[in-house]
Order: C-alpha cells, then structure tokens, then sequence
C-alpha cells in the first residue's frame, strides 16, 4: 500500500512539473529559486514557487486589466487566472497525498 501512494506521490510531482513547465514557457513567469539539482524537498520548493510565481503574475495582470491598461486583453487574464487555479489545485493534491502518506507511514507498527 504505501508503494502505491509513493507511486501516486511521484505522479502528483510529475504532472507538477509537467504543470510548471508549461506555465513557465509562458511570458512573465520568473523564478526565484536556483535551478540547483536537489531531492524531493528542492523540486517541492521550486514548484510551489512556481505556483506562487503564477498567482501572483495573474493577479497583477487582473489588476491592470482592471485599471485599463490597454495591452492586457480580458482572455490572456482569464486564460492566466486558469493556469494559477489549475497549478494551485494540483499543489493541494500532492500536499494531500503526501499528508495521506505520512499519516500512513506513521500508523504502520514499529
């Protein structure tokens, strides 16, 4: 059983990643985070970066639509506001996983 959730933990990062790279490829998404070779905590840390990277640039640009800025159009904000729920939805996902997993690992008999 716990083979299985860390099957489905690694799908969750997987189609994080898949997720993140497809947001990254879009304009304006930066990164904070070094793209360091790392474990499971470091590609954690990026992705979530990732996701915060993406609320935050659909925000701002749902802000400047809103003010009128005149390159914004409404489908690129809807569009981006889409990405960073997906992303966000995702995230949880995985932290539910891995909640499911750790609560199992931890009933397990010594």
């Amino acid at each position: 059983m716990a083979i299985q959730n860390l099957s489905a933990i690694e799908n969750m990062l997987a189609q994080m990643r898949a997720v993140a790279q497809a947001a990254s490829s879009s304009p304006g998404a930066g990164h904070r985070v070094e793209p360091d070779k790392g474990g499971f905590a470091v590609e954690l840390a990026r992705s979530l970066e990732r996701v915060s990277t993406l609320q935050n640039d659909s925000a701002a640009q749902a802000r400047s639509f809103q003010a009128g800025v005149s390159d914004v159009s409404l489908n690129d904000v809807m569009i981006d506001m889409q990405k960073a729920n997906i992303a966000f939805q995702a995230t949880v996902q995985v932290r539910n996983r891995l909640v499911a997993a750790y609560q199992e690992i931890a009933s397990m008999p010594v």
